[in-house]
C-alpha cells in the first residue's frame, strides 16, 4: 500500500484561500494520474480535480473551475490543490488519490489518502 497523506486543511472564511498538499512517501511510485476528491457530511464523495503525470492535462469539476488549481511536483512526489475564492459549499474532507488513468470517477483510483478537513465559514 502506497501511503498518501494530505495536509493543509483548516478553517477559512468564505472568499479566502487554502492550499492542500498530498505527500507520496514512496519515491518509486509515480502514478500516471492523481486526483482530488471531497466528501461533505452526509454527501457522496465527489470529484474535484485531476492531473496527468507531466501536468499537461487537467480535469476540474465545473463548480471549482477558475477557483481551484491542481498541480504536482514529481521530483518531490507531491500533489497540490490551491483553492481560492472559497465558498461554504467547498467544505468537506478532501482526499488525494492515484490512478493509472486520468479520470473523474473515484472507482478508477486505487490508492487513497486519509483526508484533510476543509471548513469554509460564511
Amino acid at each position: 500500500q502506497v501511503p498518501l497523506e494530505e495536509s493543509g486543511g483548516g478553517l477559512v472564511q468564505a472568499g479566502g484561500s487554502l492550499g492542500l498538499s498530498c505527500t507520496n512517501s514512496e519515491p518509486t511510485f509515480k502514478p500516471y494520474a492523481m486526483g482530488w476528491f471531497r466528501q461533505a457530511p452526509g454527501e457522496e464523495r465527489e470529484f474535484v480535480a485531476a492531473i496527468t503525470f507531466l501536468g499537461h492535462t487537467t480535469y476540474y469539476t465545473d463548480s471549482v473551475k477558475g477557483r481551484f488549481t491542481i498541480s504536482r511536483d514529481n521530483a518531490k512526489n507531491m500533489l497540490y490543490l490551491q483553492m481560492n475564492s472559497l465558498k461554504p459549499g467547498d467544505s468537506g474532507d478532501y482526499y488525494c488519490a492515484a490512478s493509472n488513468v486520468l479520470s473523474r470517477s473515484g472507482t478508477d483510483y486505487y490508492y487513497w489518502g486519509q483526508g484533510t478537513q476543509v471548513t469554509v465559514s460564511s
